[in-house]
């Protein structure tokens, strides 16, 4: 693995400067988890998540392609209010993933988008972070309605979707021919 030069973390005054507009991101603490602003060192989980089996439909293809689109989600929060969260243990540890509350240059409206480790897998993680920022959408940005853009045969995307009070939207599924578009409703979804 080659590393970019924009990954190697900042330091001095630009640290500082970079931490403390991170301060700005909000803090969502859960049972066993804790989604915070994404740090440059957060790119290497992030990598090795969209350029690995688990991010094959996401159409990365390059470290370079990856680090545009980990900027560009975590911008968000400048330009949107909203944007990537990592996902760590609430004690503080290595990432296990990240969850987004953002859009895609065509995406029509909010997107919850959720990407984990496998080190994640199995344990209620992804159910657990995604449900923290499904919550915050609505409670906090009064949000009435978001979806989830799951490739068809991500049965665990969708699945979690699912457990999540998502449900298919047949008129924007039959428009994207390899991605079936979840749904969730503020009022309609689950805990």
């Amino acid at each position: 693995m080659t590393r970019l030069a924009c990954e190697t973390a900042p330091s001095g005054a630009s640290a500082r400067l970079a931490r403390r507009v991170a301060s700005g991101v909000p803090v969502l603490v859960t049972e066993r988890l804790r989604l915070r602003a994404p740090l440059s060192e957060d790119f290497a989980t992030y990598a090795e998540i969209v350029l690995g089996p688990r991010g094959k439909q996401l159409d990365i293809a390059t470290r370079e392609d990856a680090w545009l689109d980990f900027s560009q989600m975590a911008a968000g929060w400048l330009l949107r209010g909203h944007g990537l969260w990592t996902v760590e243990p609430r004690d503080g540890g290595a990432p296990l993933g990240f969850v987004l509350l953002g859009f895609d240059q065509e995406d029509p409206e909010p997107e919850l988008g959720y990407l984990f480790t496998g080190r994640a897998e199995g344990r209620g993680i992804a159910s657990e972070a995604a449900r923290a920022a499904r919550d915050y959408a609505f409670a906090e940005l009064g949000w009435t309605t978001l979806t989830s853009c799951v490739a068809r045969g991500n049965t665990r995307s969708a699945a979690l979707a699912e457990r999540l009070g998502a449900k298919v939207d047949a008129a924007l599924s039959a428009a994207h021919e390899d991605t079936v578009i979840y749904r969730y409703k503020a009022g309609e979804a689950r805990t």
